[in-house]
């Protein structure tokens, strides 16, 4: 099974790269981009296991390790 954990800052958190990108679009005449937002994606290939497992474990992985709570979020994407 394959799934992903998408990491994000949250609403209000600086975001130097997203906001360095979007300038760089509007420079190029791009004025339709409002906001840039830059975030992690991590996909993981997973054995068998039920569904709701799987969401429990990726759901502990993204609290504990790939997301900083403070200024992050994450959201788990299973097929």
């Amino acid at each position: 099974m394959k799934a992903k954990v998408l990491v994000t800052y949250k609403p209000g958190v600086l975001d130097p790269q997203g906001q360095t990108i979007c300038e760089f679009l509007r420079n190029r005449g791009e004025s339709r981009v409002c906001d840039v937002r830059i975030g992690k994606l991590v996909e993981f290939e997973l054995e068998d296991m039920p569904r709701e497992k799987a969401e429990r474990m990726l759901d502990d992985i993204g609290h504990t390790l790939l997301a900083n709570p403070v200024i992050e979020t994450y959201e788990v994407v299973l097929p």
